[in-house]
């Protein structure tokens, strides 16, 4: 149900995990997901730790879904030394491809303990259906 649109990025995100380098609006970095069927929605689940809600962008134009989010710095106080900063700050994103058979005008999404998580229905038309054999005639019938 879900097509990557880029088999290059996860050798990207290796590159970006061992450079040191934060995303970019122009250049942003790989959030890890996992997606899944649990009976008839399509779950994505996002990894985010450390990012609020107002720092989340989701989208869909026609199948596409396109999600970003910003990790800033934590506000530092006059007299902070930093002496060690290994969690990646700066902008990530990540675009999924979704199947025709998924109902984008229903998504839901919800955010807790750092996890972005998106349901999306599939669509009645993708759903399996009986057809009925009418009478003597062959009419066949359609039920939902």
């Amino acid at each position: 149900m879900l097509m990557r649109t880029d088999p290059f990025r996860e050798m990207d995100r290796i590159v970006q995990q061992l450079s040191g380098t934060s995303g970019t609006w122009s250049k942003p970095s790989v959030m890890p997901m996992d997606a899944y069927r649990q009976g008839d929605t399509y779950v994505i689940a996002f990894d985010l730790p450390g990012v609020s809600t107002e720092a989340i962008d989701i989208d869909v134009e026609r199948n596409m879904l396109t999600v970003k989010a910003e990790r800033r710095p934590a506000g530092k106080s006059d007299g902070v030394q930093m002496e060690l900063s290994e969690r990646p700050l700066g902008v990530f994103s990540r675009q999924v491809m979704l199947a025709d058979t998924l109902d984008t005008e229903r998504i839901e999404a919800d955010y807790d303990a750092g996890v972005l998580t998106l349901r999306i229905p599939i669509a009645e038309r993708a759903k399996p259906r009986k057809i009925a054999i009418g009478g003597e005639s062959g009419h066949k019938q359609i039920s939902g």
